[in-house]
């Protein structure tokens, strides 16, 4: 007779709950999504599986700026952008959710100070607010990003040099304004355009489909997906905790895409309070 076999059916009771806790126990160290991330002790999640680029349309989101401040893009005048802006290049995974803050590396200026011109053109902030930073207090908008999405696209991207870098290039390669404007889908504060033809627009170049999100019948946000190659693949739309993000949901079946109106500048009738820099929200 074999010594380890169970000889009763209460030995067989305690072997069953023996093999399935080791079972548990070996699942949790080899198949968990979460891994101890280098020397810093911070649980890292299990790799993305795509990137999503999101954009987002200046006369949608300009008009809820409520302050002014050297760092809001929507208060240059003429300066002001006219087209669709950078938000993030964003990991995400097939089931909808997301990697976020997966190292403690913090935002360095100087490390991008050679990108400083096209990303306070193409990558702007559309507000005076301080995003909160992965691990407290408040930052810029571009350290949000990098802190928070940044540093989950390894081994894609490695850095915060490349990261934004990377989202530049992706950005001009791709360039949904051009596309939408060669369609005829112009900015305008009177006309209403079909939101299918508007996906069709974009499918018919990048041979992808695209998301978007819509405020009160206005594009707000258009989302670009890539495999890790960055070769476009179409969105997910399997989240329905995030429909508006991940879904054209929220968009009606005709949406605007609102011309840009300058906040504090040059019209009293639009002109919001500026506040001093030490000052911002």
């Amino acid at each position: 007779m074999n010594p380890f076999l169970p000889k009763s059916k209460s030995d067989l009771l305690l072997w069953q709950v023996l093999v399935f806790i080791i079972s548990v126990l070996g699942g949790l160290c080899s198949g968990s999504s979460l891994e101890i991330n280098g020397g810093d002790g911070v649980a890292a999640p299990r790799e993305f599986d795509y990137f999503k680029l999101a954009l987002q349309w200046p006369g949608t989101v300009c008009p809820r700026s409520r302050h002014c401040c050297s760092s809001n893009a929507c208060c240059r005048g003429s300066n002001a952008p006219t087209e669709f802006t950078i938000h993030g290049l964003w990991p995400d995974y097939n089931d909808g959710t997301w990697p976020a803050c997966c190292t403690r590396s913090s935002f360095d200026r100087k490390e991008i100070s050679t990108l400083l011109d096209p990303l306070e053109k193409y990558w702007p902030s559309l507000s005076c607010g301080s995003p909160s930073k992965c691990y407290g207090g408040k930052g810029s908008f571009w350290g949000h990003e990098v802190e928070k999405h940044g540093t989950c696209s390894s081994p894609v991207v490695r850095d915060e040099y490349n990261y934004f870098l990377t989202t530049l290039n992706v950005y001009f390669k791709y360039n949904v304004t051009r596309v939408l404007n060669e369609a005829g889908y112009v900015p305008s504060n009177s006309e209403k355009y079909p939101l299918g033809g508007i996906v069709s627009a974009i499918e018919n170049a990048f041979h992808a489909t695209p998301s978007l999100a819509c405020s009160n019948g206005a594009v707000k946000e258009l989302y670009l997906c890539f495999n890790k190659d960055f070769k476009p693949r179409d969105c997910a739309v399997r989240s329905s905790l995030q429909s508006e993000i991940f879904s054209q949901s929220s968009c009606p079946t005709y949406v605007s895409l609102p011309a840009h109106v300058s906040l504090g500048l040059e019209d009293d009738r639009t002109a919001v309070a500026w506040l001093p820099d030490n000052e911002i929200l």
